[in-house]
């Protein structure tokens, strides 16, 4: 499950609550934001950290920890109570149900029971009006070759997304070593991948933000490491908790990867909800995608979340044609990039995203349509085979600018 909840937990005793937080500590599905051990003091760590849940054990004392809750229920009403006791007490259960538990738990936790309790959170917190499970999404983005344009697309589908007040955008750079997204958005970070990965125990939701360069677009941006020497500091077991700590952070998390599919790359790809991989219309990029796709269709956890997308369609330098390449690649393409080459270098070297350098190019048209497709905003329509093709209609504007009848693609 891609959401995870962020926890506070209160035990007056220490044996439990270490007990408890070590469990906690081993679900995908939970960042502990706080601990405390005092029942007067537990409020303020909810006004603080503002967590999605807090379990309340009520062994220290029933009473205060009863009037805690009942005080929490009015003072923090988005935050979900779990009570937790050795008792099986009727009465105590009722008196923690009345006072706004959602869930009452028995010491000693079973995982699979807390895991279940958990999950139903998760479901409330994240599930509208329409069904659909709500949360961070992932999105990753990786090239079948160097120079694709994984990082120009990155950035700017980051900007499109953080350009919606409602979301919270953050993009992580793993081409750990010659990443240069900071470049893309003008930034000079203070802070690195390194520092967070250093520090991703000590931080809450607050102090990552500040550790996170901030664009004028409300995008976060988390650049790669600046010493080569760092870069054996960022493991597959290290990302894990950082991608932990940015779910439950974040609505949306943008991935540019690196060219090598190295573990800690593979890491972000089991753990995102999209993949992107990026291919041009030229010999060795489709060689290398056929080579990329033998190996990642193997990948239960990952196969499933690829979409093909062909940039610079149009590039007039003697382009394979789009069927030759679907035949190819033995794979349907979800979506195609015209080629502008002088609208994405004026973007690159003024620091700007296309909505803020060309918001009327046609190219940022597409970029932005392609956003909308990953992150469920528009449906993607489909051909008579099932597979996901691009509706002519909706980018026919910049579909007639495209100087070959192979770029085309059939319409529903």
């Amino acid at each position: 499950m891609s959401n995870v909840l962020r926890v506070a937990i209160v035990d007056p005793n220490d044996q439990t609550r270490e007990s408890l937080k070590t469990t906690l500590l081993g679900m995908d599905v939970v960042w502990l934001d706080a601990e405390c051990s005092r029942y007067e003091f537990f409020s303020d760590v909810i006004d603080q950290s503002k967590p999605d849940a807090a379990i309340i054990s009520l062994d220290g004392s029933p009473e205060r920890a009863i009037a805690l809750m009942e005080r929490l229920r009015a003072t923090s009403p988005d935050c979900h109570l779990l009570a937790i006791s050795k008792s099986t007490d009727g009465q105590l259960i009722l008196k923690a149900i009345r006072s706004g538990a959602k869930e009452f738990l028995t010491h000693p936790v079973e995982v699979e029971e807390l895991y279940a309790a958990l999950e139903r959170l998760l479901q409330t917190k994240y599930s509208g009006a329409d069904g659909r499970t709500r949360g961070c999404k992932m999105i990753a983005i990786a090239g079948a070759t160097g120079g694709v344009g994984c990082t120009s697309i990155a950035v700017n589908i980051g900007c499109n997304i953080a350009k919606r007040t409602e979301n919270a955008v953050a993009l992580v750079d793993l081409d750990l070593a010659l990443g240069d997204a900071d470049v893309f958005l003008d930034s000079i970070p203070d802070y690195s991948l390194v520092d967070v990965t250093e520090n991703v125990s000590r931080l809450d939701f607050q102090l990552l933000r500040k550790s996170l360069t901030k664009h004028s677009s409300g995008l976060y941006l988390l650049p790669r490491p600046v010493q080569l020497q760092d870069l054996d500091l960022i493991t597959p077991e290290s990302l894990r908790k950082v991608f932990g700590l940015l779910r439950a952070s974040f609505s949306h998390v943008v991935i540019d990867l690196s060219k090598s599919f190295s573990q800690v790359d593979l890491t972000a790809l089991e753990l995102c909800n999209e993949f992107v991989l990026m291919v041009q219309l030229d010999l060795p990029c489709l060689r290398n995608m056929v080579r990329l796709l033998m190996s990642l269709q193997q990948m239960d956890n990952i196969r499933d979340k690829i979409k093909v997308v062909v940039n610079r369609v149009g590039l007039e330098s003697g382009q394979i044609s789009l069927k030759k390449a679907k035949e190819t690649i033995g794979r349907e393409v979800f979506f195609q990039i015209p080629n502008d080459y002088r609208t994405m270098v004026e973007m690159r070297n003024n620091g700007q995203p296309l909505i803020e350098q060309a918001p009327k190019a046609l190219i940022t048209q597409a970029v932005s349509q392609l956003t909308d497709l990953l992150v469920g905003a528009a449906e993607a329509p489909e051909s008579e085979e099932g597979k996901t093709v691009i509706d002519k209609s909706a980018t026919s504007t910049w579909l007639n600018f495209w100087p070959g009848k192979n770029a085309k693609v059939k319409a529903k």
